[in-house]
């Protein structure tokens, strides 16, 4: 196979006629009835607030793309604005490992950490302002939320509504609470309804996340022109990447489980056409965190979102280190499809969020499930739950610290944790896609339960705040776990970084190397060079099981990790414990 480079659109003067009839398309499958007015705000939109266009054929990704997860205010001083902060750390231990930032949502907020936004168009005063986040997006690729499937019911919108004035008095979704809605999909187990006063007495309003995340009402085209304004403000401030948050849940229909439907999927496409268009060089991800064969949709025919993450892996890569055995990682990863042109996976084991649980729906039995929990509860793990059509109340994602989730196996704690921990991070970055690495991963945070006491919320346990001086003490002492994890962790990126075999567009092959050893083969057809990745998931040294009779006839392997030349043919190999190698062939 060849590799496809993942270029934004040729180099192009704005092409209007196309743009007019991709606009048309989706409109009128959205908007059937009304398409055509919809279609001629949306384009006076565009063309008298934002005439500036990318040019140029620029990659979209790269080899030396790496992504770091971090809220503007995890890094904290005194006398500093957390941004500043965060900038200052980043310039200062992650300069040559990083190049992306995912800065989780930096306005004003109400609740979740910054998920029920009060202002789209302000940066939180307490972090900054556009400034700050404008200094970090000239030094890094900028990945920022577009939280469009709800909003804070402390917003200047909820405020119309609540007194029946324009602009946004119909932004939302009234309901009368005697309708059957057992059908919809629901991510938690609170209400789906929400009890509103206002001037015209108590609505009842959806609100798929929490009484405070109200969704908004995308049948009602002023809300989608609403959100493209704000989707092209956030590229005009620096952003390159936007991720659509919750975008799973967007259209509502009665009668259906109000998931997936067809209107969010050409949303999407809309949102993929105008970046296409007027921003070639930018990237759509989308946030879905459901079943596998559900999240891989939103690749449409490669016409919805560039990226997808990769939500069986942070639970499938837990369950194999737990119990010492791949065959459900390589169950699966053996089985990805071959990914459409200018599409890529975001890759992550961990997040602001739980691990979540759905993507394991009809990959592991829920006795194995049941037994990860088990072993999370008892390293000091929580574990959130959401409501199903029967009424009863499922598991949804574990909360936990992921270093801490790396304590041991089934079986108990054990010595082996850093060792442990590294080596999801290394199966991680050898996978195709682009890694996005969490900050709390980076600095081997544990489990935060003074937040979680503090918050009431089981999501802060993997949410804390470092003072940066008490980070940088223990980053530079070299007996904590936290700079043998961190320093670690730069050496493997900066690895992965110089690594043509590590692009987001050379294939992958997974290899059956055995039960405890997964593997995985990256071959860049352009320079020649071949690179296996090995990885010990158990507490067991493992002879190599190779029946790769084009892997085990090579010779001249040499581990890049280490930089020693494999003195034994592969299938002699024996990795110890939770060892990793990148064996490069040329």
């Amino acid at each position: 196979m060849t590799m496809r480079q993942a270029t934004s659109t040729a180099t192009f003067e704005l092409d209007e006629h196309a743009l007019s009839d991709d606009l048309l398309r989706h409109l009128e499958k959205i908007y059937p009835e009304q398409y055509t007015v919809v279609y001629e705000r949306l384009l006076n939109l565009l063309q008298e607030n934002y005439p500036s266009i990318s040019t140029g054929d620029q990659a979209l990704w790269s080899h030396q793309d790496i992504l770091l997860i971090t809220y503007g205010n995890s890094i904290l001083e005194v006398d500093t604005l957390p941004l500043d902060s965060l900038k200052k750390f980043l310039n200062t231990y992650l300069h040559d490992s990083i190049n992306c930032v995912h800065i989780l949502p930096f306005f004003p907020y109400s609740s979740d950490d910054g998920f029920s936004v009060i202002d789209y168009r302000k940066v939180n005063p307490e972090l900054g302002n556009w400034t700050q986040i404008n200094d970090i997006a000239n030094d890094f690729k900028l990945m920022a939320d577009l939280v469009i499937n709800h909003v804070s019911r402390e917003s200047l919108w909820f405020y119309d509504f609540v007194g029946n004035n324009q602009p946004a008095c119909d932004y939302f979704i009234e309901q009368d609470p005697d309708v059957d809605l057992s059908l919809v999909t629901r991510p938690r187990n609170t209400p789906l309804l929400v009890p509103v006063n206002t001037h015209r007495g108590t609505r009842y309003l959806w609100a798929t996340f929490s009484e405070d995340q109200i969704d908004l009402n995308f049948a009602n085209p002023d809300v989608l022109l609403e959100f493209v304004d704000i989707f092209l403000f956030y590229i005009q401030n620096g952003a390159r990447l936007i991720r659509l948050d919750a975008i799973a849940f967007l259209w509502k229909q009665l009668g259906t489980n109000c998931v997936h439907l067809q209107q969010t999927h050409e949303v999407v496409k809309l949102l993929r056409t105008i970046i296409n268009h007027l921003h070639p060089d930018c990237i759509l991800l989308t946030e879905t965190n459901v079943p596998h064969k559900e999240n891989m949709s939103y690749f449409g025919d490669g016409d919805e979102a560039h990226m997808i993450y990769q939500f069986p892996l942070p639970p499938l890569l837990l369950h194999a280190l737990n119990r010492g055995t791949a065959i459900h990682l390589y169950n699966w990863a053996s089985q990805l499809p071959e990914l459409p042109d200018n599409c890529t996976y975001l890759n992550f084991t961990a997040s602001h969020d739980g691990i979540g649980l759905r993507a394991l729906e009809g990959i592991l039995s829920q006795r194995e499930i049941d037994d990860l929990l088990d072993s999370m509860h008892r390293f000091g793990g929580f574990v959130s739950m959401k409501a199903n059509h029967d009424g009863k109340d499922t598991p949804y994602e574990i909360n936990i610290s992921l270093f801490d989730a790396m304590q041991g196996t089934r079986r108990g704690a054990d010595q082996w944790q850093v060792q442990r921990f590294l080596c999801s991070q290394a199966i991680m970055l050898s996978l195709q896609g682009i890694p996005a690495v969490y900050l709390h991963s980076m600095t081997a945070t544990p489990n935060d339960l003074h937040s979680v006491e503090l918050t009431g919320r089981t999501r802060s346990i993997n949410r804390k705040q470092w003072q940066y001086d008490e980070l940088s003490t223990l980053l530079d002492a070299v007996h904590t776990p936290n700079h043998e994890v961190f320093y670690a962790m730069t050496e493997l990126l900066k690895l992965r970084r110089a690594e043509t075999c590590f692009h987001p567009d050379v294939p992958q092959r997974i290899i059956n190397t055995g039960s405890s050893v997964f593997t995985v083969l990256r071959h860049d057809s352009n320079s020649g060079r071949y690179l296996l990745a090995l990885n010990n998931v158990s507490a067991i040294p493992q002879l190599i099981n190779c029946d790769d009779d084009d892997l085990t006839d090579r010779s001249g392997w040499i581990d890049l990790i280490t930089g020693i030349e494999l003195s034994t043919p592969l299938a002699a190999t024996t990795l110890q414990p939770y060892q990793v190698m990148w064996l490069l062939a040329t």
